[in-house]
């Protein structure tokens, strides 16, 4: 099945609102496991670096706006929530997109396309795929379209917003030293697993993902919890 068939462009373009050249479309879609089997194709990852850069931009924009009385590192804590991994990969599902993303047999194998990396990679791709078309102005009304909810829900979201630094606040605190990380990781390039392990006084968190950012907010989150089941004096 070719690509354009097999991606049905047409359809997800409607969702986005915008318009993009096939072959750019195609290479936003394009994961790095089915290049890397089809010989070293153009992978998306040039596009998914661009359109980081421009989510973060707009969504600091947003938030700055919006928020005029809070301060620098509450504004951190909920653009990290509103650009995370996890929030990207739900605004993917809304959009179906999985289905749309060009995978290796081995990713399609073990449900690539339901991979929270793999998919929140492919909508900031996109982002800098409609960015490189229609510039700033278009790509921050695709943005906005597709976080403004999460961005209305950020303020709401507490020690969520950055498990790393609510770790911090929480052993500081309790008179605990600073956490401390340790990342390991496993597997080829093209599908590259992080682990990463926390201390933070008596405890030990771990966590994975498929960056060392998030292993580390993985890890933080579970000692945060482990550390908040710990008695008090």
């Amino acid at each position: 099945m070719s690509a354009p068939e097999r991606l049905a462009p047409a359809a997800l373009l409607t969702q986005l609102g915008v318009h993009l050249d096939p072959e750019l479309l195609v290479l936003a879609l394009t994961h790095r496991s089915f290049a890397h089997e089809a010989g070293g194709l153009p992978t998306n990852e040039r596009l998914e670096f661009l359109g980081d850069s421009v989510l973060g931009l707009v969504v600091t924009e947003a938030l700055f706006r919006r928020h005029p009385t809070l301060s620098e590192g509450e504004l951190a804590k909920m653009r990290a929530a509103t650009v995370s991994q996890k929030a990207l990969a739900e605004v993917a599902r809304s959009l179906g997109l999985g289905a749309y993303i060009l995978l290796g047999k081995g990713e399609t194998r073990t449900g690539g396309s339901g991979k929270d990396s793999i998919l929140s990679d492919t909508v900031e791709a996109l982002i800098g795929a409609v960015f490189l078309s229609h510039g700033l102005e278009t790509a921050r009304e695709l943005v906005h379209r597709l976080v403004d909810a999460r961005l209305s829900v950020a303020a709401d979201l507490g020690v969520a917003l950055d498990w790393k630094t609510s770790l911090q606040e929480a052993a500081v605190e309790r008179g605990f030293d600073a956490p401390a990380y340790h990342v390991d990781h496993t597997g080829p390039d093209h599908a590259r697993v992080f682990t990463a392990q926390v201390t933070a006084g008596p405890v030990l968190g771990e966590g994975s993902g498929s960056a060392k950012k998030h292993a580390e907010q993985a890890a933080a989150e579970d000692a945060y919890r482990l550390l908040l089941a710990l008695p008090t004096d």
